[in-house]
Protein backbone atom coordinates (compact mmCIF):
# COMPACT_ATOMS: atom_id res chain seq x y z
CA UNK A 1 0.00 0.00 0.00
CA UNK A 2 1.51 3.42 -1.09
CA UNK A 3 1.90 6.30 1.70
CA UNK A 4 -1.15 8.17 0.04
CA UNK A 5 -3.47 5.11 0.72
CA UNK A 6 -1.94 4.52 3.76
CA UNK A 7 -2.79 7.70 4.89
CA UNK A 8 -5.89 7.63 3.70
CA UNK A 9 -7.09 4.43 5.40
CA UNK A 10 -5.83 5.48 8.51
CA UNK A 11 -7.97 8.99 8.28
CA UNK A 12 -11.11 6.66 7.65
CA UNK A 13 -10.55 4.55 10.93
CA UNK A 14 -9.66 7.05 12.83
CA UNK A 15 -12.94 8.80 11.78
CA UNK A 16 -14.88 5.99 13.81
CA UNK A 17 -15.43 4.23 10.78
CA UNK A 18 -13.68 0.87 10.77
CA UNK A 19 -16.58 -1.08 8.86
CA UNK A 20 -16.64 1.35 5.89
CA UNK A 21 -13.91 0.39 3.69
CA UNK A 22 -12.87 2.98 1.63
CA UNK A 23 -13.06 0.74 -1.14
CA UNK A 24 -10.50 1.24 -4.32
CA UNK A 25 -10.45 4.92 -4.71
CA UNK A 26 -8.24 6.14 -7.62
CA UNK A 27 -5.49 8.17 -5.85
CA UNK A 28 -3.00 9.64 -9.07
CA UNK A 29 0.63 11.33 -8.94
CA UNK A 30 2.94 11.30 -5.93
CA UNK A 31 5.17 13.93 -3.58
CA UNK A 32 6.66 15.95 -4.52
CA UNK A 33 4.29 17.83 -6.11
CA UNK A 34 5.74 21.29 -4.32
CA UNK A 35 8.32 22.45 -2.22
CA UNK A 36 8.49 21.23 1.03
CA UNK A 37 10.11 19.29 3.36
CA UNK A 38 6.69 17.64 3.69
CA UNK A 39 4.34 15.40 2.47
CA UNK A 40 1.79 17.96 1.20
CA UNK A 41 0.60 16.74 -1.56
CA UNK A 42 -0.32 13.06 0.31
CA UNK A 43 -1.88 15.51 2.98
CA UNK A 44 -4.40 17.41 0.68
CA UNK A 45 -4.79 14.21 -1.60
CA UNK A 46 -5.21 11.59 1.49
CA UNK A 47 -8.34 14.64 3.45
CA UNK A 48 -9.73 15.63 0.00
CA UNK A 49 -10.36 11.74 -1.08
CA UNK A 50 -11.30 10.63 2.62
CA UNK A 51 -14.13 13.58 2.46
CA UNK A 52 -15.33 12.57 -1.03
CA UNK A 53 -15.46 9.05 0.33
CA UNK A 54 -17.90 9.74 3.20
CA UNK A 55 -20.03 11.81 0.71
CA UNK A 56 -19.92 8.89 -1.41
CA UNK A 57 -21.45 6.40 1.60
CA UNK A 58 -23.92 9.44 2.61
CA UNK A 59 -24.93 8.64 -1.19
CA UNK A 60 -25.13 4.97 -1.26
CA UNK A 61 -27.46 4.83 2.05
CA UNK A 62 -29.66 7.29 0.42
CA UNK A 63 -29.64 6.20 -2.74
CA UNK A 64 -27.95 2.32 -2.99
CA UNK A 65 -25.92 3.60 -6.22
CA UNK A 66 -22.59 3.90 -5.88
CA UNK A 67 -19.81 6.62 -6.53
CA UNK A 68 -16.11 5.73 -8.04
CA UNK A 69 -13.62 8.57 -5.66
CA UNK A 70 -10.44 9.66 -7.95
CA UNK A 71 -7.66 12.16 -6.63
CA UNK A 72 -4.88 13.14 -8.69
CA UNK A 73 -2.11 14.49 -6.34
CA UNK A 74 -1.14 17.73 -8.39
CA UNK A 75 -4.90 18.68 -8.52
CA UNK A 76 -5.29 18.38 -4.60
CA UNK A 77 -2.06 20.28 -4.21
CA UNK A 78 -3.66 22.69 -5.94
CA UNK A 79 -7.18 22.93 -4.13
CA UNK A 80 -4.76 23.53 -1.03
CA UNK A 81 -3.21 26.19 -2.39
CA UNK A 82 -6.59 27.72 -4.12
CA UNK A 83 -5.93 31.44 -2.31
CA UNK A 84 -3.09 31.82 -5.08
CA UNK A 85 -4.93 31.39 -7.87
CA UNK A 86 -7.93 33.85 -7.06
CA UNK A 87 -8.72 36.29 -9.47
CA UNK A 88 -10.94 39.35 -8.89
CA UNK A 89 -11.69 41.12 -11.90
CA UNK A 90 -9.12 39.21 -13.54
CA UNK A 91 -6.73 40.87 -11.44
CA UNK A 92 -4.64 39.44 -8.46
CA UNK A 93 -5.99 40.29 -5.19
CA UNK A 94 -4.05 42.60 -2.59
CA UNK A 95 -1.16 40.85 -0.27
CA UNK A 96 -3.59 38.89 2.40
CA UNK A 97 -0.22 39.19 5.04
CA UNK A 98 0.89 42.01 7.13
CA UNK A 99 3.89 44.10 6.53
CA UNK A 100 5.95 42.70 9.24
CA UNK A 101 4.74 39.10 9.01
CA UNK A 102 7.13 36.60 8.15
CA UNK A 103 10.73 34.87 8.57
CA UNK A 104 13.16 36.66 9.95
CA UNK A 105 16.99 36.16 11.57
CA UNK A 106 17.75 36.65 15.40
CA UNK A 107 21.00 37.64 16.69
CA UNK A 108 22.12 34.12 17.28
CA UNK A 109 21.35 33.18 13.55
CA UNK A 110 17.97 31.30 14.05
CA UNK A 111 15.07 32.19 12.87
CA UNK A 112 11.70 33.15 13.66
CA UNK A 113 8.43 33.27 12.23
CA UNK A 114 5.98 36.64 13.25
CA UNK A 115 2.28 35.94 12.61
CA UNK A 116 0.81 39.58 13.12
CA UNK A 117 -2.07 39.44 10.53
CA UNK A 118 -3.97 40.32 13.38
CA UNK A 119 -3.86 43.75 14.81
CA UNK A 120 -3.19 43.20 18.30
CA UNK A 121 -0.94 40.56 17.04
CA UNK A 122 0.65 43.39 15.70
CA UNK A 123 0.26 45.93 17.82
CA UNK A 124 2.04 43.39 20.36
CA UNK A 125 4.72 42.53 18.63
CA UNK A 126 5.74 45.98 18.11
CA UNK A 127 5.44 46.67 21.88
CA UNK A 128 7.66 43.82 22.63
CA UNK A 129 9.81 44.53 19.84
CA UNK A 130 9.76 48.56 20.76
CA UNK A 131 10.36 49.65 17.41
CA UNK A 132 8.18 50.79 14.11
CA UNK A 133 5.18 49.02 12.12
CA UNK A 134 8.49 48.49 9.43
CA UNK A 135 10.02 45.33 8.25
CA UNK A 136 13.85 46.91 8.37
CA UNK A 137 12.93 48.28 11.83
CA UNK A 138 11.63 44.69 13.28
CA UNK A 139 15.02 43.01 11.51
CA UNK A 140 17.06 45.24 13.56
CA UNK A 141 15.17 44.88 16.57
CA UNK A 142 15.18 41.33 16.34
CA UNK A 143 19.08 41.11 15.91
CA UNK A 144 19.21 41.90 19.65
CA UNK A 145 17.33 38.76 20.34
CA UNK A 146 18.03 35.03 20.62
CA UNK A 147 15.22 33.15 18.43
CA UNK A 148 14.32 30.71 21.12
CA UNK A 149 14.17 33.49 23.85
CA UNK A 150 12.06 35.61 21.84
CA UNK A 151 9.42 32.63 20.77
CA UNK A 152 8.93 32.55 24.67
CA UNK A 153 8.80 36.18 25.38
CA UNK A 154 6.02 36.31 22.70
CA UNK A 155 4.37 33.24 23.43
CA UNK A 156 4.08 34.58 27.89
CA UNK A 157 2.82 37.83 25.84
CA UNK A 158 0.22 35.88 23.71
CA UNK A 159 1.64 36.33 20.67
CA UNK A 160 2.13 33.95 17.68
CA UNK A 161 5.80 33.56 17.22
CA UNK A 162 7.79 30.49 16.26
CA UNK A 163 11.43 29.65 16.17
CA UNK A 164 12.51 27.86 13.13
CA UNK A 165 13.66 24.20 14.01
CA UNK A 166 15.07 21.29 12.52
CA UNK A 167 13.35 17.99 12.39
CA UNK A 168 15.84 16.51 15.13
CA UNK A 169 15.00 19.70 17.54
CA UNK A 170 11.16 19.52 16.85
CA UNK A 171 11.31 15.89 17.43
CA UNK A 172 13.51 16.21 20.78
CA UNK A 173 11.13 19.34 21.83
CA UNK A 174 8.13 18.48 24.53
CA UNK A 175 5.49 20.04 22.26
CA UNK A 176 6.96 18.02 19.01
CA UNK A 177 7.05 14.80 21.62
CA UNK A 178 3.56 15.64 22.78
CA UNK A 179 2.12 15.99 19.04
CA UNK A 180 3.81 12.58 18.08
CA UNK A 181 1.55 11.34 21.08
CA UNK A 182 -1.57 12.32 19.55
CA UNK A 183 -3.45 10.61 16.42
CA UNK A 184 -3.33 12.34 13.16
CA UNK A 185 -7.20 12.48 13.62
CA UNK A 186 -9.76 12.96 16.45
CA UNK A 187 -13.07 13.38 16.48
CA UNK A 188 -14.84 14.58 20.34
CA UNK A 189 -18.91 13.80 21.40
CA UNK A 190 -20.02 16.76 22.39
CA UNK A 191 -23.94 15.87 22.69
CA UNK A 192 -26.52 13.25 21.53
CA UNK A 193 -29.77 13.58 19.73
CA UNK A 194 -31.80 11.40 17.84
CA UNK A 195 -30.62 10.59 14.12
CA UNK A 196 -33.20 12.84 11.52
CA UNK A 197 -33.86 11.20 8.42
CA UNK A 198 -32.02 13.05 5.41
CA UNK A 199 -35.58 13.48 3.41
CA UNK A 200 -35.50 12.13 -0.34
CA UNK A 201 -32.11 12.28 -2.46
CA UNK A 202 -31.79 15.20 -4.96
CA UNK A 203 -28.56 15.35 -7.30
CA UNK A 204 -25.96 15.39 -5.16
CA UNK A 205 -25.01 13.36 -1.76
CA UNK A 206 -25.61 15.92 0.60
CA UNK A 207 -28.61 17.76 -1.58
CA UNK A 208 -31.49 18.69 0.68
CA UNK A 209 -29.33 19.41 3.67
CA UNK A 210 -28.23 23.10 4.89
CA UNK A 211 -24.64 24.24 6.35
CA UNK A 212 -24.53 26.96 8.44
CA UNK A 213 -20.92 28.33 8.33
CA UNK A 214 -20.09 31.02 11.66
CA UNK A 215 -16.64 30.46 11.40
CA UNK A 216 -12.99 32.40 10.08
CA UNK A 217 -9.90 31.92 9.31
CA UNK A 218 -9.12 29.10 6.89
CA UNK A 219 -10.24 26.20 8.92
CA UNK A 220 -13.99 26.71 9.67
CA UNK A 221 -14.62 28.57 5.58
CA UNK A 222 -13.01 25.81 3.70
CA UNK A 223 -14.91 22.76 6.05
CA UNK A 224 -17.86 25.07 4.78
CA UNK A 225 -16.38 24.98 1.26
CA UNK A 226 -16.19 21.18 1.11
CA UNK A 227 -19.66 20.64 2.59
CA UNK A 228 -21.24 22.94 -0.48
CA UNK A 229 -18.99 21.05 -3.28
CA UNK A 230 -21.15 17.96 -1.75
CA UNK A 231 -24.65 19.62 -2.63
CA UNK A 232 -26.53 21.29 0.94
CA UNK A 233 -27.64 24.85 0.70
Amino acid sequence: MDISSSTLTQLWRLSGLPDLAPGAPSLTGADPVLPSSFRVGTAAQASIAAAALAAAEIWRRRTGGTQQVGVDMRHAAAEFRSERHLRIDGAVPPDPWDRIAGTYRCGDGRWVRLHTNFPHHRDGMLRLLDCAHDRAAVTAALARWQAEAFETAAAEAGLAVTCLRSFAEWDAHPQGQAVAALPALSIERIGDAPPVPLGPPGARPLSGLRALDLTRVIAGPVCGRALAAHGPD
